[in-house]
């Protein structure tokens, strides 16, 4: 992708982005549209962003099997490409299998051990519940549901303020 086509997809996807976010402006079927056609092109381009973000929208959206099935090839591609976000939809893809990616828990353990050490911390919490329970394929294991629940505190921020000091009691 040349240097100009990169900036053009940068700025279409924060349109996107913008688009997709804002509150003030009618969700009208045109903005949908455009929205969409925006995600989709930049996702086109190999943009991370837009692949794990319109992947995600396909996936779980879609109407149709291909919509589906092209929404996880993007979040697959997204996740080879090192987005935490998709790497971890890319474990849930694995957990439960759809269509062209079957259920396989070796995958499945990998992709959330690579988002949950990138910092996703729904993705270390579900390795800390499979070790504990001996899920995924994997064997009970304390220390390290532990590890992995302790990782995701610490990217919740939780660690923090316990180490602090600075929780607050709720009734």
């Amino acid at each position: 992708m040349s240097q100009a086509s990169s900036l053009l997809t940068q700025l279409e996807y924060r349109l996107a982005e913008q688009l997709f976010h804002t509150h003030w402006l009618p969700r009208s079927p045109l903005t949908q549209r455009l929205t969409l056609r925006l995600f989709r092109h930049c996702a086109d381009a190999g943009h991370p962003g837009a692949m794990s973000l319109y992947g995600h929208m396909l996936y779980h959206r879609g109407v149709t099997p291909q919509e589906k099935a092209r929404g996880a090839r993007y979040v697959l591609e997204a996740a080879h490409g090192g987005d935490p976000r998709a790497q971890y939809q890319a474990g849930e893809i694995y957990e439960h299998g759809y269509a062209l990616y079957p259920q396989r828990d070796d995958h499945a353990v990998t992709w959330y051990a690579r988002a949950g050490e990138a910092g996703h911390p729904l993705a270390a919490t579900r390795l800390a519940r499979a070790y504990e329970k001996g899920q995924l394929g994997l064997g009970m294991d304390a220390e390290r549901a532990e590890h992995w629940q302790r990782l995701a505190d610490r990217q919740a921020g939780l660690l923090d303020q316990l180490d602090s000091g600075d929780t607050e009691t709720r009734h």
